[in-house]
């Protein structure tokens, strides 16, 4: 890119009074600090502009390829500074950017990823909500290699924050100026430049329930001179682990009633506890009933819950789970410049981050389906041995007196769940490794006017290994399953000769603690995952001003790009095969290869006249060639209108387009363990005339649970049993946003006591056609049941007959599979306010940014109806980030407030209630947080700074399991709400 996007750039645009939708802090900062760490041609343009003088660099902003004069954009921008970042003491990106209004809930973070199968601690983020890869995330304009396989979205924790200059937000679509995944927007992360001396950073803190310890160093050092500069960065952060069972709304499993009544009386019926029924002491099924033991060996009733006065006998979940997943990084971030001659410069730009996250879950929860699917879950209490029935000397004579066959084979036969807790806690540790290397030449060349070039080319690579423990080899537990007293009356040995010659060690699953060393390490079957992605990456562009027309130059900038996305994923033998008693997960590896060229100009139209100050037209085009999906072409048009000095117009109508990612295109079946799905057949009777009900009693499995119950049933095994299989789709095509934005921005300089205010207005329209989509499970279930749509009854898998400690009727298999048939809207107005000045000895700066969403909605298929997503949890309508801050000389207080609108649960969810409710009656109250920060420069380069985070504490609302929106662990959405609680740090910055 020109050198015009240098950190000096931004300073320039501040002192003159354009910075438009910017950080009033970091305005303050620039017009404050006198020119400190500004070049000496930054300094002259800054006395220029001082003295009414109009030699202005040209300059280069997110959005446009096209340097000009000042830095307004016709599409919405708004910028965090690296005093915001400072500000808010956070370890990385997500955290801060998280807090703007503009961004929707992650789809990972720290606090929701626990569960994850692969990329645990990931920091993606997510413009209006439009979905993780319809953010395309630039890093000075250019491409940075995603950080999750298969995927487009970079990981955050990759980029170290104290390297950052400055992040621009530009929120509409923009593929035209960068291509594919930016139909939502793009985040531009601008790194520093130029730095002459050493920057150390020491940072610690906790939450006030002293876990989340954070740790936090880095050094930053530079230098520079007029023959170019050489920058680097060295960094280290920790942030540590928070227990579900360390916060008292998560401490216990705990169930909306209504999830397993279907009646939406019980939506706020919270069953607390509502331990799972796997417990660590087994349960067992013998011809009818079921029993469990108790510490002292002895059998009992099982009570899951310690209802009616009985024991406990179930478990508790939530005493294993995890609310945030500690992750420890090690990051090294370079820049640099060499001047060739005076017209060329080369650079490179180079990144190294390594991360290290652990997750830990509750031990295993294991069904006897799970190692003998086949027969449904029956296991054998015995052997034939030479034509004879032996029976299994570890089962019980309790259990062997109540069972018989039930298979035809000439066995008695049982069925069990059980936790188990000998094997330990599953749990991963991820590796994870991000290299990026960026180089090239840019320069400046005469022909008739003097136009600038860049050429470069990078390389990109994330590596994740991880090792996963907990689970168990099926195959060697139902070999360790099957014993028969050993000779002579000796131990038992396992009936399979051939097992025995393996190692198999018999297994006594009946009570606490009954699994032996031995067996435990016969069934032990610790898993990996293996993941790489890379990126190759090759452009050029030129840019210039072809040639003056009455009202201006007329702008030139066009270009190409070639890329080369790559990514596999291959876990371990038995968790390919399903044969570690979790998630089936076939290895998915893909690449595809595009190449681009682009057109960008702008055009002045009109200058001084009356009410036109200045009227430019701006356009761009964008022609791609993908090997996965052919053509595709994106175009952006756009105004800006200059009324009066203190008055524009802007506006911008784009077509922007995304290209699937790999694991869009190229996903094996993989389960999955969906939540929060509520079955709209719940409390249907033989009689019922709801409108699920006809549907509902053709299915020979729920007709028979209505037979035997009186209304279809599902016990707790069948609500937490729910699987279901993810898949990919080789046919997809690129998907098409169209966006149309038009804002108003007003400066009034020339009233001297708002002339350091700033306020822009914003409309946002962004509509995608053949939305790449997973069908959503609710959807599925409702509109196979209602009849609107049969086709997704394919999705259903429902168990024909009770099945183990499963009922009959309840869902099995809930799958879901990409396509171009869905549809994304939405719509709202962004405002932005800004003023700063001095007040009494200091000064004062404030800043406000607001989103009102008017409307958001998606469209599973072509023919269903829309299902607003505007205003549901994760999607407020009104959200809202406030920042005030005072300097007085050596001392800066500052407050940001985040402002998170009332919320409403799911409008399908509440639909397949009995009765059905209508959209948005269930809604939860609006969160503010406040987080505070003070510093105080103790002598020249040196600075203690203190800062709390959510201040006051502000409790999540209780969205608890059962409910949509809720994460594993947490009760809560914690994508969303502040899960963790008031947190503290305090540090020490020197500049040396």
């Amino acid at each position: 890119m020109m050198e015009t996007i240098l950190s000096r750039s931004i300073r320039v645009i501040c002192l003159s009074g354009l910075a438009v939708g910017m950080s009033t802090a970091y305005a303050q900062e620039m017009q404050t600090q006198g020119g400190q760490n500004q070049s000496g041609a930054a300094q002259q343009q800054a006395a220029a502009a001082a003295e009414g003088q109009t030699p202005m660099q040209r300059i280069e902003v997110t959005g446009s390829r096209i340097a000009s004069p000042n830095a307004d954009s016709p599409s919405p921008l708004q910028v965090l500074s690296a005093a915001d970042i400072a500000a808010s003491g956070a370890a990385n990106l997500q955290q801060v950017l998280l807090d703007n209004p503009t961004m929707g809930s992650p789809a990972i973070s720290r606090t929701n990823s626990a569960f994850q199968t692969a990329s645990v601690g990931v920091a993606t983020v997510d413009l209006r909500n439009l979905g993780t890869s319809r953010t395309l995330v630039l890093v000075n304009g250019r491409r940075f290699v995603s950080g999750i396989p298969g995927e487009s979205a970079v990981d955050l924790n990759s980029i170290p924050t104290d390297f950052i200059e400055r992040v621009e937000l530009l929120t509409g679509g923009a593929s035209a100026a960068y291509g594919s995944d930016a139909v939502a927007g793009v985040v531009n992360i601008i790194t520093k430049r130029s730095f002459n001396g050493i920057m150390l950073d020491a940072q610690m803190g906790e939450s006030s329930k002293n876990d989340d310890q954070k740790r936090k160093f880095s050094a930053t050092f530079g230098t520079s001179n007029d023959d170019g500069f050489l920058m680097g960065h060295l960094g280290y952060s920790r942030q540590g682990h928070v227990w579900s069972r360390d916060r008292e709304r998560s401490s216990v499993d705990q169930q909306s009633r209504a999830a397993s009544t279907g009646n939406s009386a019980d939506l706020f019926t919270i069953d607390r506890p509502f331990y799972s029924s796997f417990a660590p002491q087994g349960r067992f099924y013998p011809d009818s009933g079921n029993f469990t033991y108790d510490r002292a060996g002895n059998v009992i009733p099982f009570n899951t819950n310690g209802t009616n006065g009985g024991v406990a006998t179930g478990f508790n979940r939530n005493e294993f789970r995890s609310i945030a997943v500690p992750v420890e990084r090690y990051l090294f971030a370079t820049n640099g410049e060499l001047k060739i001659n005076e017209k060329t410069r080369a650079f490179m730009e180079g990144t190294y981050a390594s991360s290290h996250v652990s997750t830990s879950i509750e031990p295993f929860a294991l069904g006897a389906e799970d190692i003998f699917p086949s027969t449904g879950g029956q296991v054998p209490a015995g052997s034939m041995v030479n034509g004879a029935l032996v029976l299994n000397p570890l089962v019980p004579q309790y259990l062997q007196d109540r069972i018989s066959d039930n298979d035809g084979d000439g066995i008695p036969d049982y069925y069990f769940t059980r936790r188990l807790a000998e094997v330990g806690s599953r749990g991963s540790t991820a590796e994870r490794d991000t290299f990026r290397f960026v180089t090239g030449v840019k320069g400046e060349f005469d022909a008739w006017k003097t136009w600038n070039y860049e050429v470069y080319g990078g390389y990109g690579q994330t590596k994740e290994a991880q090792q996963s423990t907990g689970q168990v080899n099926v195959l060697n537990f139902a070999q360790a399953l099957q014993a028969i007293p050993g000779e002579n009356g000796g131990a038992p040995v396992c009936a399979s000769a051939d097992a025995r010659a393996q190692g198999c060690v018999p297994i006594n699953v009946f009570g606490y603690n009954t699994i032996s060393p031995e067996a435990l390490k016969y069934v032990t079957a610790p898993g990996s995952l293996l993941t790489r992605t890379t990126q190759k990456l090759v452009g050029g562009q030129i840019n210039g001003e072809v040639w003056d027309l009455p009202a201006g130059p007329l702008g030139v900038a066009a270009g190409f790009e070639w890329r080369k996305e790559f990514s596999s994923a291959v876990p371990d033998a038995l968790t390919q095969a399903g044969l570690n008693a979790g998630n089936a997960t076939p290895p998915t590896a893909g690449e595809f290869s595009v190449k681009e060229i682009f057109l960008e100009t702008r055009v002045p139209l009109l200058k001084d006249m009356a009410f036109v100050k200045e009227l430019s037209f701006l356009g761009a085009f964008r022609h791609g060639d993908y090997s996965s999906v052919g053509s595709t072409n994106s175009w952006n048009a756009g105004v800006e209108w200059t009324v009066v000095d203190d008055v524009k117009l802007r506006g911008t109508r784009s077509l922007s387009t995304r290209a699937p990612n790999i694991n869009e295109l190229f996903q094996a079946p993989s389960q999955d363990f969906p939540s929060g799905l509520n079955d709209p057949c719940l409390g249907v009777t033989a009689t019922s005339n709801g409108q699920y009900d006809v549907l509902c009693r053709a299915n020979p499995g729920v007709a028979a649970n209505i037979a035997a119950n009186g209304a279809f049933t599902l016990t707790q095994p069948d609500i937490q049993g729910v699987s279901g299989f993810n898949r990919g789709n080789p046919n997809l095509q690129a998907e098409k946003g169209r966006s149309t934005t038009a804002g108003v921005v007003w400066t009034p300089r020339s009233i001297d006591v708002l002339k350091r205010f700033t306020f822009t207005a914003d409309y946002f329209n962004i509509k995608i056609a053949d939305a790449i989509l997973s069908t959503g499970r609710q959807y599925a279930l409702q509109s196979c049941y209602n009849g609107s749509n049969p086709a997704m009854c394919s999705f259903i898998t429902r168990r024909p007959t009770a099945t183990g400690n499963n009922s009959a009727g309840s869902l099995d298999l809930v799958d879901t599979a990409v396509s171009n048939t869905g549809g994304f809207t939405t719509e709202g107005i962004d405002l932005t306010a800004a003023w700063n000045d001095r007040v009494g000895p200091g000064r004062l700066s404030t800043k406000l940014a607001y989103t009102y969403v008017k409307k958001g909605w998606i469209k599973e298929t072509p023919d269903a109806e829309q299902d607003p997503f505007a205003g549901e949890i994760g999607a407020p309508k009104n959200k809202a980030l406030f920042d005030i801050g005072y300097k007085w000389n050596d001392l800066s207080v500052s407050a940001t407030m985040t402002y998170i609108g009332r919320s409403a649960l799911d409008d399908q969810f509440l639909a397949a209630l009995t009765p059905a409710l209508p959209a948005n009656s269930v809604k939860f109250g609006s969160r503010t947080y406040t987080d505070l920060q003070a510093s105080y420069q103790i002598m020249k380069g040196t600075e203690l700074y203190f800062g709390l985070n959510n201040a006051f504490d502000t409790k999540p609302p209780a969205i608890v399991s059962g409910m949509p929106g809720s994460d594993t662990g947490v009760e809560t959405a914690a994508g969303t709400y502040d899960p963790i609680g008031r947190r503290w740090y305090a540090g020490v910055r020197v500049k040396l």
